[in-house]
């Protein structure tokens, strides 16, 4: 057998226990991302400061999102979430004469979350679904836990926490 041949077989080996491992770990809420390659972030963090790239905020958010999304469903009830585009808070500036770029936050870079989502009954029949475009205008003004949170991803959770509140009835 060539190594070609065997390389493919051992990838789709691997891609199938991960997807099956997924799958099995899923619960009532499942959270994929659409091409985060083009995300608003990834572009920008890859155009100004790429020394500073942290794909692990992805997996973070999309926990976060499961675990808040599940108390929120009736039991049986399934929620599936595409995010399709994801801009944090703040923005990175070209640096003039520095070597790190910083991100500045200020409130004309408001966090951006755009998804897609699809709500099953305990039947599996389709509730609700749709497009949503989640935008925080005013998420310097409300600045939970004040000067103590140093959560980078304070203000898109506050986001999603805000869509949530709404409840699967209004989604």
């Amino acid at each position: 057998m060539s190594q070609l041949v065997l390389r493919v077989n051992l990838g789709l080996g691997l891609l199938l226990a991960t997807t099956l491992a997924v799958a099995a770990a899923s619960g009532p809420v499942t959270v994929r991302y659409d091409h985060p390659e083009n995300f608003t972030e990834t572009k920008e963090v890859r155009a100004f400061a790429p020394q500073q790239a942290d794909p692990g905020y992805l997996e973070t958010l999309a926990h976060y999102i499961e675990k808040r999304a599940a108390a929120k469903l009736a039991p049986g009830q399934q929620l599936d979430i595409t995010v399709t585009d994801v801009d944090r808070a703040g923005s990175y500036l070209p640096s003039v004469g520095s070597g790190q770029p910083i991100r500045i936050v200020e409130s004309v870079y408001p966090p951006r979350i755009r998804l897609h989502f699809r709500l099953l009954d305990s039947q599996g029949q389709l509730v609700r679904e749709g497009d949503r475009k989640l935008t925080d205008l005013g998420f310097l003004y409300d600045n939970t836990g004040g000067a103590t949170n140093t959560d980078p991803l304070r203000y898109e959770k506050r986001l999603i926490d805000r869509w949530l509140a709404k409840g699967p009835q209004a989604w």
